[in-house]
């Protein structure tokens, strides 16, 4: 199953009302979407992820970089993402210099 990506504003601020799970290196909101949310959004039963980093993090090289390990992350654990579900990652400065795998750990810990 092939996640895709939240883009639109309204879809992260959706997400901020679900369950958060809080990681040493990101933020994790979850919320199962309702069968109309899915048909409107023409997603079916895939999962979305957006991923978010802030200014307080650094500058937009660093943001980037932030972002970028995060969505490796995310695409080696698509497996464990559950269907109709979107996701939101805020990413925390930590996660810049964590080793990849204790990252993907933390990821997979958080989606289960």
């Amino acid at each position: 199953m092939k996640t895709l990506r939240l883009r639109k504003r309204a879809e992260f601020l959706a997400v901020r009302n679900g369950e958060k799970r809080r990681g040493k290196y990101f933020l994790m909101e979850v919320k199962t979407r309702d069968e109309a949310t899915s048909k409107q959004a023409k997603t079916g039963d895939s999962p979305r992820v957006g991923f978010t980093v802030t200014k307080k993090n650094g500058n937009a090289v660093i943001r980037n970089r932030i972002r970028r390990r995060l969505k490796a992350a995310a695409s080696l654990n698509e497996a464990h993402m559950a269907p109709q579900t979107d996701y939101v990652i805020v990413g925390r400065k930590e996660a810049l210099n964590a080793p990849f795998t204790a990252l993907t750990k933390e990821l997979s810990r958080r989606l289960k």
